[in-house]
């Protein structure tokens, strides 16, 4: 039950990484969605996005390797 959790947590970031990874191909092609005003917003909206599901799985599956001592020595926890 708690794996199933787990994945529905890092499904929703991965969804947003996704749909920002959309919105600046689509400012590269000249399309812009409606509730959003200019090209240059969308393309940053979607960095942003990107840049924020990216960096939560990745902080997510670090800190999982880090608790089952799979990382290398440099980035162990030294106050345990």
């Amino acid at each position: 039950m708690i794996r199933i959790i787990a994945l529905f947590i890092l499904l929703i970031p991965g969804f947003l990484a996704g749909f920002g990874i959309k919105l600046m191909r689509d400012m590269t092609f000249g399309v812009l969605l409606s509730p959003i005003p200019s090209l240059g917003l969308q393309f940053l909206l979607g960095l942003l996005l990107f840049i924020g599901g990216l960096g939560f799985v990745a902080g997510f599956i670090f800190r999982r390797d880090r608790k089952r001592n799979k990382v290398q020595a440099r980035f162990k926890n030294s106050n345990r």
